[in-house]
């Protein structure tokens, strides 16, 4: 099963909440951060990398001499990465998605496929387990791409094997958090009790509710701000799977780049239960796949 731990917004505790649940999952957990323009979860899980691989994506290539300006590949793309002025042809590898149309669509096999550079892949071990990070090279405007080619490697490195890949997934709702929770089996979100946190949350739900995929709430820094964070539980008939209550002490740990788990027993024990209601939402997933 593939978790995404996601937010409305950055700055809810997210990552230390993935990192956390590493610690208590067992040893059949993965940990993925596909926070790629940011990357922090090494912060906290202290990985030993022992493989870093690049990552590209496919980009159109034209052949003048073969090209009859026709402007079926200009007409096909949405994005014009690739133009015709006349009987001048310009492509812009920044704004390509790497779709492969205009290749497919070329009458006289002018266009071929070329690479252009997304950033890195970084691959080692934490805690005994297997860790991948995407890492997006700078002055690249798409993440999306990077995070399905971090994906593809996890998929070729344990896919055959039985795990649950905990997933460090962007904030917000733009394209790459929603490219995270459609590559998901089930999303937990991670929020906090105060206007601006419960304001996200519901952005957060709207986004995500639409892909139909099992979701709970962790509450952080609970006991601060207010209660429309609950309130808007009960509304959304969302369940919060756990409270982390608002500490120094949790706030020093995440100074330090500790595991918060480390802070006491109970707080282990808490995500010890949250990791528990999580890998109930399996049991949903596999009866949603036999309906």
């Amino acid at each position: 099963m593939k978790i995404a731990i996601a937010s409305g917004k950055g700055g809810t505790g997210k990552t230390t909440v993935a990192a956390a649940l590493m610690s208590v999952w067992g040893s059949s957990a993965v940990a993925v951060d596909l926070d790629v323009e940011e990357p922090n979860l090494h912060l906290f899980l202290h990985p030993e990398i022992t493989d870093s691989i690049p990552a590209a994506m496919e980009i159109p290539i034209v052949d003048e001499e073969k090209c009859t300006y026709c402007r079926k590949c200009s007409d096909l793309c949405q994005f014009k990465a690739i133009s015709v002025f006349g009987e001048v042809i310009m492509t812009f590898p920044e704004m390509c998605h790497g779709c492969g149309g205009c290749m497919l669509i070329c009458p006289e096999s002018a266009i071929t496929s070329g690479k252009r550079e997304l950033g890195d892949i970084s691959i080692g071990t934490s805690l005994g387990m297997p860790f991948f990070m995407g890492r997006l090279r700078i002055g690249e405007a798409m993440s999306p791409p990077l995070m399905r080619a971090v994906l593809d490697v996890v998929e070729g490195r344990v896919g055959a094997k039985t795990c649950d890949i905990i997933i460090d997934a962007p904030p917000g709702v733009s394209c790459p958090a929603v490219t995270a929770a459609m590559e998901c089996d089930a999303v937990v979100l991670v929020t906090e009790p105060t206007p601006f946190g419960v304001y996200d949350l519901k952005l957060a739900w709207e986004a995500f509710s639409k892909l139909g995929k099992p979701m709970g709430v962790v509450v952080n820094r609970a006991g601060i701000g207010d209660d429309g964070v609950y309130a808007f539980c009960r509304e959304s008939k969302l369940d919060i799977l756990a409270e982390i209550l608002y500490e120094r002490r949790i706030a020093e740990a995440y100074s330090r780049g500790d595991i918060i788990t480390g802070v006491s027993p109970a707080l282990k024990q808490t995500f010890e239960s949250l990791a528990s209601r999580i890998k109930q939402f399996n049991q949903t997933v596999e009866e949603s796949c036999h309906a």
